[in-house]
């Protein structure tokens, strides 16, 4: 049931964290996998993939997800390797860091809006894209299974009292409210692909993860892992069974939903 033999798999940011653990257990399924990040240097490379850099079932794909022209050139780039794609997973995404200019992170009331309007052009009009090339060569060809990455605080709002501590220390930070926002357009997006592609055999369903343990403040790991029920963040790993499960034959009548993996967070 969660064979992957033979499926082409496209997974865009997968040079970043977690896009890269997505590829690599898709890989392990058997799946040819299609990187596809904005940067792909070989150092950065070497580093996320190691020995499987080499696997004859993985493709190194730069591509830009806000350009339908990059999209086109990365799908017809697939192409003359492999078969139509048969899996899509969204996970290509933009946040402000934690060290990201003072302005982006502070109050909402002065927000850049050039700020909004980057995160919003990879966040949504970059998933949309690819989901209309890579989707659309899905349902020419009948079938397919596409998971859009949300988050957490894209079903409900960042707890600002996690940053209570750098606000102590007179650093005035906020989690940005353009994160939150795009996240949230996905779970849309989603409902509305999977009813309009439904008759032609693709899937569409949101994946909505919690944190992932990725070198934090141990300040913010305390107060974080503190609201979790389960205790702490999630490790890299921990959402690779999810994604095998929604791109497989085992989630074959599952489309249009929101699968919510966050240690309990959203539960209180």
């Amino acid at each position: 049931m969660f064979n992957l033999s033979g499926q082409v798999i496209i997974v865009t940011g997968a040079m970043g964290q977690l896009g890269s653990r997505f590829a690599l257990a898709l890989l392990e399924r058997g799946a040819q996998v299609a990187v596809v990040d904005i940067s792909i240097d070989t150092a950065a490379r070497t580093a996320r993939y190691g020995k499987q850099e080499k696997n004859p079932n993985i493709l190194f794909v730069q591509a830009d997800i806000t350009s339908r022209t990059s999209l086109t050139e990365a799908l017809q780039m697939i192409g003359t390797h492999w078969d139509a794609p048969s899996g899509l997973i969204n996970a290509a995404a933009l946040d402000s860091p934690p060290n990201a200019p003072a302005e982006e992170n502070g109050p909402f009331e002065t927000y850049p809006s050039a700020s909004w309007d980057k995160v919003m052009k990879v966040n949504v009009k970059g998933t949309m894209l690819c989901c209309q090339v890579f989707g659309g060569a899905m349902a020419e060809a009948g079938r397919g299974s596409i998971v859009n990455i949300c988050s957490t605080y894209g079903l409900v709002s960042p707890d600002q009292r996690l940053y209570d501590y750098r606000r102590a220390k007179g650093v005035p930070f906020y989690k940005p409210v353009s994160y939150s926002a795009s996240k949230s357009a996905l779970v849309n997006l989603t409902k509305y692909l999977a009813t309009y592609w439904a008759g032609q055999g693709v899937r569409v369903n949101t994946l909505t993860l919690g944190g992932v343990f990725n070198g934090q403040d141990p300040e913010f790991l305390a107060e974080y892992c503190a609201r979790v029920p389960m205790g702490r963040m999630a490790d890299e790993d921990d959402y690779n069974g999810a994604v095998i499960f929604l791109l497989s034959n085992a989630a074959s009548y599952m489309t249009g939903s929101n699968l919510v993996i966050d240690g309990g967070w959203t539960a209180w």
